[in-house]
């Protein structure tokens, strides 16, 4: 009788809310096609995959190019630049959009805080083209716009973008510069959540706007800030393709290959696909590895975690 009462339920949810349902599916589609789909061809990573043979019929190779990949020297260092990328982005990345959203919810005029707010999140949706293309146009070492500003001044010229060991800067300061503002959009979110009378008692106690921030912002936001720092954590062995390879050049190498673009190079361009799977396996492993590590970390430590 339980069961019967529960598929009668369920039923007369599914028949009153089957819309909502609907707008689900072009989501299950995506995931579907896009992320569970391709899976079936992981196997590529352990089979010597030739084209004309397909995926089925090319001969089981084991570990082969596992054991390859860490005989890699350039992919060792395409690894290194990778977590080198990844670790540089969370360490000067993460704080200043927390940093924008507190002082932006001190700000008592709502037409200066939208305006601030448009400025800061416009740059997210420049494209990763046109990003580069400023790049180059602002420091580039011939005719850049501050290269120039700098040569006034008897500054310059400073080879940003034809020396290695600037790459990492330019990059991580670009992002800052197009994802700040965007990203600040979660915890201002969160901001608003907290309960004014909070603050009210604060002040009642005599506690001035720093105090208040310390006190009752940062602790209001601390589990958003948590959730923001593990699924940041879940993909710091990915750095994106795009920007990466639209600045690489034969100057920078040394410091801008990374797994992506070692993957693309070796799995299109050279036609390694075995290979190429492989390294983009055991990126992914060590990515779930983190993921779950940083997880089961802040879970102990607090009481937020994802699961």
């Amino acid at each position: 009788m339980k069961k019967t009462g529960h598929r009668s339920s369920l039923r007369f949810r599914l028949n009153n809310t089957w819309d909502l349902y609907f707008f689900l599916l072009p989501m299950l589609a995506y995931f579907i096609i896009f992320h569970y789909v391709p899976l079936y061809g992981l196997q590529i990573a352990f089979k010597d995959f030739k084209i004309r043979m397909g995926i089925m019929a090319s001969p089981w190779i084991g570990l082969y190019e596992f054991k390859r990949l860490f005989s890699t020297s350039l992919l060792l260092t395409a690894i290194g630049n990778t977590l080198m990328l990844s670790v540089y982005s969370l360490g000067f990345g993460f704080l200043p959009p927390i940093i924008l959203a507190l002082m932006l919810n001190q700000v008592p005029s709502l037409k200066f805080k939208k305006f601030v707010q448009t400025v800061s999140y416009a740059p997210h949706f420049i494209s990763v083209v046109v990003m580069v293309s400023l790049l180059f146009c602002l420091f580039s070492t011939t005719n850049g716009i501050v290269t120039r500003i700098l040569g006034v001044f008897g500054l310059g010229p400073y080879p940003l973008t034809s020396q290695a060991k600037y790459f990492r800067g330019l990059y991580v300061g670009s992002d800052i510069w197009q994802n700040m503002g965007f990203s600040a959009i979660i915890y201002i979110a969160a901001l608003s959540s907290i309960s004014p009378e909070l603050h009210e008692a604060a002040t009642i106690d005599g506690a001035n706007k720093f105090q208040r921030i310390w006190h009752v912002d940062i602790p209001g936001i601390l589990p958003t800030i948590t959730i923001m720092l593990i699924l940041r954590s879940g993909s710091i062995m990915s750095v994106g393709f795009q920007k990466v390879y639209l600045m690489q050049t034969s100057l920078n190498l040394t410091r801008s290959e990374t797994i992506s673009t070692y993957v693309y190079k070796v799995g299109l361009e050279g036609g390694d696909y075995s290979f190429s799977t492989a390294v983009g396996l055991f990126n992914s492993v060590v990515n779930f590895i983190l993921i779950i590590s940083v997880n089961a970390i802040t879970r102990r430590l607090s009481e937020t975690s994802l699961w």
